[in-house]
């Protein structure tokens, strides 16, 4: 036998509960060292500084231009 509820649950009941659910953004901060935004507490993927030390050496981009 299959359980079943014993009174009907109230939209609002349930939208509540499936709001919580919902995909939230995440917070960016600016990095130390190139200020661009980033996630919190990782190593910057732009510049490779973490807490204002150098943890990645990152070489300096260069531009492929096609003719």
């Amino acid at each position: 036998m299959a359980a079943l509820p014993k009174k009907k649950m109230a939209k609002t009941r349930s939208r509540k509960r499936k709001g919580a659910l919902r995909v939230k953004i995440p917070e960016l901060v600016k990095c130390s060292n190139c200020s661009k935004k980033i996630l919190p507490h990782i190593v910057c993927p732009y510049c490779g500084f973490y807490k204002g030390k150098e943890v990645i050496k990152k070489e300096a981009e260069t531009k492929v231009t096609r003719v």
